[in-house]
């Protein structure tokens, strides 16, 4: 099969003719792939930033969204079958340690990670995963459609959904980067809560896609866009700043435009966020890290997406051309998510 390999870090990733996988254990599925999403955590990847946490063997495949149909299953899978259509959660978890009993799939002690670790992603015809990453969904459903909510989706909907408690009416949520995690945490949002939603980004092109998807008001991000949300709460700053960027000063933006007893949720990365500890300790503020959703996260995105409350706006590449969307979503060409079609 073909498969989008990285060779080197800091190197562009070669398409290769690889084996296709095989089941190796019981409760083993091979999905044939039907979308990858290609997301700014490969851009890192390739940049060699993950090389240290998970120390994966070169050459590996990557991809970690993926949505396909079930083409085989181990003799212990029961609950997927061959032609099913499913999206997969990014990291098979064992479902015995004391995280997994707790519902925290992602802080599980024996998972592992397709497209991240020394197991192949989806970038690929064929992926090997395990039935309890298997979120079956309706056969009608196109997983080019989907695909890349099995980690931006889950990521965006996890962080709001742990908001959810705090932004009753009458509140401000700032969601600063409205790109492809971004516009579906402006999506959720409205779906979850009655907050009033104010989306930063510098692109004026996000900025119009956010109006369309339920933002209430937008700002560009020129260097006056803290002040800016500042007169619109009144002086405060928001009661919740999801930040998406969290980059190139993004970070300490978001810290500025929270309110005193707000939460700033980071769920980019990339940048250091430092803040005086006085201004902790005097107002409050909570700052709060996350990471890729749950089981339960992307079973609930599922139902908000397939009833049309949640949508991604994506560019489709065949597999081929894995490499213009990589370069393409480097370059900021890209609306919403870029997904590879084999």
């Amino acid at each position: 099969m073909k498969a989008v390999r990285v060779h080197d870090y800091h190197a562009d990733p070669k398409i290769d003719d690889i084996p296709e996988p095989r089941l190796q254990g019981p409760l083993d599925v091979i999905v044939k792939i039907g979308g990858a999403g290609v997301c700014r955590t490969d851009l890192h990847i390739l940049e060699g930033q993950w090389a240290g946490a998970m120390n994966p063997q070169l050459p590996y495949v990557i991809g970690h969204e993926n949505a396909g149909w079930v083409h085989a299953v181990g003799d212990g899978v029961t609950n997927v079958a061959v032609g099913d259509t499913v999206i997969l959660h990014p990291q098979p978890s064992c479902g015995l340690c004391l995280a997994c009993r707790r519902g925290k799939d992602m802080q599980c002690g024996n998972a592992f990670f397709p497209g991240l670790s020394d197991n192949d992603g989806g970038m690929a015809e064929y992926l090997r995963t395990t039935a309890r990453a298997c979120v079956k969904l309706n056969p009608d459903t196109d997983p080019a459609d989907v695909a890349a909510l099995a980690d931006a989706g889950i990521t965006a909907y996890h962080a709001v959904r742990k908001a959810v408690p705090v932004l009753w009416p009458g509140t401000t949520a700032v969601v600063q980067g409205a790109g492809g995690l971004g516009h579906i945490g402006i999506q959720c949002l409205a779906a979850l809560t009655a907050t009033r939603i104010v989306v930063v980004d510098k692109n004026p092109e996000a900025l119009d896609l956010a109006k369309q998807i339920g933002a209430d008001e937008t700002v560009v991000a020129d260097g006056t866009h803290v002040d800016a949300v500042k007169d619109l709460t009144g002086g405060d700053g928001a009661t919740v700043v999801f930040d998406f960027v969290a980059e190139q000063g993004a970070e300490n933006d978001a810290w500025a435009m929270t309110a005193p007893d707000g939460y700033q949720y980071v769920i980019g990365y990339g940048g250091d966020f430092s803040a005086p500890t006085l201004e902790f300790v005097a107002n409050e503020k909570n700052v709060i890290g996350n990471i890729v959703g749950t089981y339960t996260d992307l079973a609930e995105l599922m139902v908000l997406a397939q009833a049309g409350k949640v949508t991604l706006h994506t560019r489709q590449y065949p597999l081929d051309a894995a490499l213009d969307a990589l370069h393409d979503l480097d370059a900021g060409r890209v609306r919403g998510r870029a997904i590879l079609v084999p």
